[in-house]
């Protein structure tokens, strides 16, 4: 469980390919307080950590992702797929009594959006995005919605389409201030939305 605060920017050390990815992650956390088996979500994506370590100043730990995962996420696009160097939103999972800042995020990626329009609005940009039709109906005006791993407000809706506002200190706390036209971003709806989904079926 995730609230879309992210905690840390990490990036891609090392990759190894032998069936599944094998990603090496360097990290600003303390990695002695994080157990084997532990979770963290990357771009949103709740990865397993399955080694750790430190190299001089540097810490490290590794992660497998499935080609499932891939298929499944922004990893797919040739655009927005992790190389070595790459930059990626982390999130440590949620304890018991940690304050809950943004909203519940299961780290299960349901689709990938593109960045369609990036506009300057004051020190803030305006990023305008092109989801799946079939997760339209659970992003609504105000709602919530996690982006990349980012727990963000849905300024406006049409159709597939909608708009998300990001604040400067937003962008400087993650990987958005990188952001570019026709970047695929990780989708999960706010799981609320798809409950409420789920009653409005039945009752019907």
């Amino acid at each position: 469980m995730f609230t879309g605060i992210i905690t840390d920017i990490g990036k891609v050390l090392a990759i190894r390919n032998d069936g599944d990815f094998e990603f090496t992650i360097g990290c600003n956390y303390q990695v002695d307080g994080i157990p084997i088996g532990g979770s963290i979500a990357h771009d949103g994506v709740c990865l397993t950590v399955t080694e750790k370590g430190r190299e001089g100043e540097q810490t490290w730990y590794k992660v497998n992702v499935s080609h499932e995962t891939v298929n499944c996420t922004k990893l797919k696009s040739s655009k927005s797929r992790w190389d070595i160097g790459s930059l990626v939103n982390l999130e440590r999972s949620l304890k018991v009594g940690d304050e809950l800042g943004g909203h519940i995020v299961t780290g299960h990626v349901d689709g990938v959006a593109i960045v369609t329009r990036i506009e300057n609005i004051g020190e803030s940009i305006k990023v305008s995005l092109s989801g799946p039709y079939d997760l339209a109906k659970f992003i609504t005006k105000k709602g919530s919605v996690a982006l990349n791993g980012t727990s963000l407000t849905v300024n406006t809706t049409r159709d597939n389409e909608f708009e998300v506002n990001l604040i400067p200190h937003t962008r400087v706390k993650t990987t958005w201030n990188s952001i570019r036209l026709e970047d695929h971003v990780n989708v999960e709806i706010d799981p609320l939305a798809r409950y409420v989904a789920r009653l409005n079926e039945l009752r019907e």
